[in-house]
């Protein structure tokens, strides 16, 4: 890091000297012990140098070292400790062993299935796991630490106590520390206190991890790491794998909780019925039992929901997406406006200068050696500076002295430096943007307009009378000259904007510059609305009020990172879910607020901190691949979530027959593994990974069960109803056999027309998938081995039959049905 004095002698004094807020800046040595749990020997004033090879390696010999974990996902023992040992694996495993002692293998192949399934699971999140755990390292925060004299980037898990870390603007403080040097240096600490302003750190003052850098830059020497460390408790929680915070996991727990409830008493009434009333063959009856208690627990659909956002992670993983909270894909999905900022996600980083005009008589030979000198005051410049000092290098031997300089900040929108010219001349220049350093009836806000119109950016470099941290100095300042920058537009935003719209999303640029010429470069990009601009200078601050104003335009320029933050959750208190994209310090604050925050990888560390996603490929277009992927994880399991708990619904209702009628239960665990995997375990899994882009609705509890019920209802009744009839008309030995049989045919059926509906609309792969499974079972039916493999024998003629006239009453009364309810209950 350049350190350079803010004091106006020019001298170079070895030590910080820091604003006061008095006429001239007050010069703070720095170097005493702060800490008095950790006293660490600050650098000495002027030293800079960091800590030697010898230091670091005794520090580290101590344990003295940042060893917080940082994980983006579960270790491999929680990912198999949360997929063994659920509650419904313990069910079935205890009815499985019981199986294996009572019954044939082919009645406890549902416990097989489990242990499929369960690995299955383990799998697919180890995968998810190696993804993210690989993306998590190319986006890590490597901050700058000085030792021996020489800066370098480390891991974070690297620092140790008393290392000197440096600091820039967008930087996030990673461990505690006191600060040894600044040159303006304002830090936001609003996610660790609430306070929204930024702190300007002297030398001396404490900066916590979890705050960061707003303005300016400076240095400080750790004194607290690893889990010591303000924040860092959170911040290892924040990066890690979590599947909380998501409507649809929220909403399968509240099901399985349900039917939780309602198995316990049905299976219990079950039991006794089995056992006790029909007083028949021991291993029978509890055979049957088990038959009927599998069923209810909709097992498949836990795993499903598990891989289906295991999965998603890969895919986007494949795309240079690093997703830090699973429920973001989900949350995406849900979003109806996109917020924008334009630098970084509209446009690339990168500007060119056009064009420098000259105003009020201004020398150009002198303004090029003004602009030169400004570029070269900013260890750290941002993209519009580095323009400038692209343009204009500093010649050879000709650099200027720099007395004093004001690091560019959002909330002011200028940035200011002072210089000792040659011949001991001194000045002092501001640039930023025109319409916040001229007065509102200047001429040259004319020119500046049509500028902007033309999609172009322009800087204004005025000439400073007064101190540059006064902050009446921007009002007296005397314009020199225009700095026209082209911006270069992102070649896929295009086909972005253009989704976003075709999805029904609403789009909303929000930008610190200027609304006209933020609104042209909208236009040139397609944004639709994009004529409808707003200065936030004028914007309502009632939040009602606000909502209205940013429902009704599309483009906001001149916003202060505050208002950001106030737009968002104006725009969420209409109901409205947000999702925030940005790279830039400045968008740190709406990002955390947004339902989703999105950051560029090459954005500031505090934006990949607080987002949700990071698009490590910082390409806007990976956008519409994540609501995609949020939309085919909601959409479909919304589809197979009803499969699930339709079986769930028909296998209660069935059992509570059984025990009202004292019957028999028509089926053994090998009858229903067979329907289940033919008729839900198969096509689920299918269907849960297939295409869909049908947008995410809220009420997901509602949505499943409106149809689960009364398809479970009529698949229960109709199977019942065949039981019934077969009971009376088979007699004699071997009759339960032929019963069960024909129960199934109907079961098997009305299962199928169930899966039938779901699956539309129909694709060729779709029809595909059901046909196969209906072949699938024929060739059971007709297969001797397979008969006798399953107990599945139909007898006769007329009872087989009726059984498939009742099942096509039943598929009859699911059409009306699903017709009726989508009219009746829509969502």
């Amino acid at each position: 890091m350049t350190q350079r004095a803010l004091g106006p002698s020019g001298d170079e004094p070895n030590r910080s000297s820091v604003p006061s807020g008095t006429d001239r800046p007050v010069m703070i040595d720095a170097g005493t012990e702060l800490d008095p749990v950790h006293p660490v020997e600050l650098p000495a004033p002027g030293g800079g140098r960091g800590l030697s090879a010898a230091e670091v390696a005794e520090r580290i010999a101590r344990g003295e070292i940042n060893d917080v974990p940082v994980r983006s996902s579960r270790s491999v023992r929680e990912i198999v400790r949360a997929n063994v040992f659920t509650r419904f694996n313990l069910i079935i495993g205890v009815l499985w062993v019981i199986m294996l002692f009572v019954a044939p293998i082919q009645d406890s192949l549902f416990g097989f299935v489990i242990i499929a399934n369960t690995g299955i699971g383990i799998v697919q999140e180890w995968r998810a796991k190696k993804t993210l755990d690989s993306l998590a390292v190319i986006g890590e925060a490597k901050p700058t630490v000085r030792r021996d004299g020489v800066a370098a980037e480390i891991s974070t898990s690297e620092i140790v106590l008393g290392d000197l870390v440096e600091l820039g603007p967008g930087d996030k403080v990673v461990v505690d520390g006191t600060v040894t040097e600044t040159d303006s240096l304002e830090i936001d600490e609003s996610l660790l206190t609430g306070e929204a302003d930024p702190v300007l750190k002297r030398a001396g003052d404490p900066v916590m991890s979890g705050s960061f850098v707003v303005a300016g830059g400076g240095a400080f020497a750790a004194t607290k790491v690893g889990r010591e460390a303000y924040a860092a408790q959170l911040a290892e929680e924040a990066s890690r794998f979590t599947l909380v915070q998501s409507e649809l996991r929220t909403g399968i727990s509240t099901i399985l909780k349900y039917v939780t409830w309602m198995m316990i008493p049905t299976a219990i009434g079950l039991v006794l019925s089995q056992l006790v009333v029909k007083n028949h063959n021991f291993k029978d009856s509890i055979a049957r039992t088990v038959g009927g208690i599998v069923p209810m627990i909709p097992e498949g659909l836990v795993l499903l929901t598990s891989v289906a956002f295991a999965i998603g992670v890969v895919r986007l993983g494949r795309k240079q997406c690093l997703v830090q909270e699973l429920p973001a894909i989900e949350g995406l999905a849900r979003v109806d406006i996109v917020c924008l900022d334009k630098t970084g996600t509209l446009t690339e980083g990168g500007m060119d200068v056009t064009e420098v005009r000259a105003l009020n008589g201004t020398d150009e030979p002198y303004l090029r050696r003004v602009l030169a000198a400004f570029g070269a005051s900013d260890p750290r410049p941002n993209a519009s500076l580095q323009a400038i000092i692209d343009a204009y290098p500093v010649p050879d031997g000709e650099a200027w002295g720099v007395t004093q300089a004001l690091p560019f900040s959002s909330a002011r929108k200028y940035s200011g430096a002072a210089f000792d010219e040659d011949g001991g001349r001194t000045s002092g220049w501001l640039l930023g943007a025109p319409d916040v350093l001229l007065p509102e009836d200047d001429p040259a806000l004319t020119e500046i307009e049509e500028l902007n119109q033309q999609g172009l950016r322009v800087l204004l470099l005025a000439r400073a009378e007064g101190a540059l941290d006064d902050p009446g100095t921007a009002t007296g300042a005397r314009p020199c000259a225009l700095i026209v920058l082209e911006q270069r537009l992102r070649p896929d935003a295009r086909e972005t904007l253009a989704y976003f719209a075709d999805q029904r999303v609403a789009t909303k640029v929000i930008s610190g510059d200027n609304a006209v010429s933020v609104g042209a470069v909208a236009a040139k990009l397609g944004l639709p609305g994009a004529e409808h601009t707003l200065d936030a200078r004028r914007l309502p601050t009632d939040p009602d009020e606000m909502a209205t104003a940013m429902e009704e335009n599309a483009v906001f320029g001149r916003v202060t990172p505050q208002q950001k933050r106030e737009m968002v959750a104006a725009l969420q208190s209409r109901g409205h879910t947000v999702a925030m994209t940005g790279d830039g310090v400045n968008d740190v604050l709406a990002l955390k607020d947004a339902d989703i925050g999105v950051s560029m990888g090459s954005g500031s560390e505090a934006t990949r901190a607080v987002a949700q996603i990071v698009l490590l490929n910082n390409s806007f277009a990976t956008l519409p691949s994540v609501v995609a992927e949020g939309r085919r994880v909601i959409g479909n399991i919304t589809r197979v979530a009803t499969l699930f708990l339709t079986k769930t619904v028909y296998s209660v209702l069935l059992a509570v027959l059984v025990v009202c009628f004292q019957v028999e239960y028509p089926f053994l665990p090998r009858h229903l593994t067979l329907l289940s995997t033919l008729t839900i375990g198969i096509p689920a899994f299918f269907l849960a990974l297939a295409p869909n882009k049908e947008r995410a609705h809220p009420h997901f509890v509602r949505r499943v069960m409106r149809y689960a019920i009364p398809s479970g209802t009529i698949a229960a009744v109709a199977t019942f109803a065949t039981y019934l009839l077969a009971r009376h008309h088979y007699t004699g030995p071997g009759s339960l056999d032929a019963e069960t049989s024909a129960a199934t045919l109907t079961l098997f059926l009305v299962s199928m027309w169930v899966l039938a509906i779901i699956a539309r609309p129909y694709t060729w792969w779709r029809i595909c998938l059901v046909a196969s499974m209906g072949l699938a079972f024929l060739v059971v039916l007709v297969v001797p081995w397979l008969q006798n493999f399953f107990a599945l024998k139909l007898v006769g003629a007329q009872m087989p039959w009726a059984a498939v006239g009742v099942a096509v009453i039943a598929s009859a009364a699911l059409e009306y049905a699903w017709r009726l309810v989508s009219r009746r209950f829509p969502v």
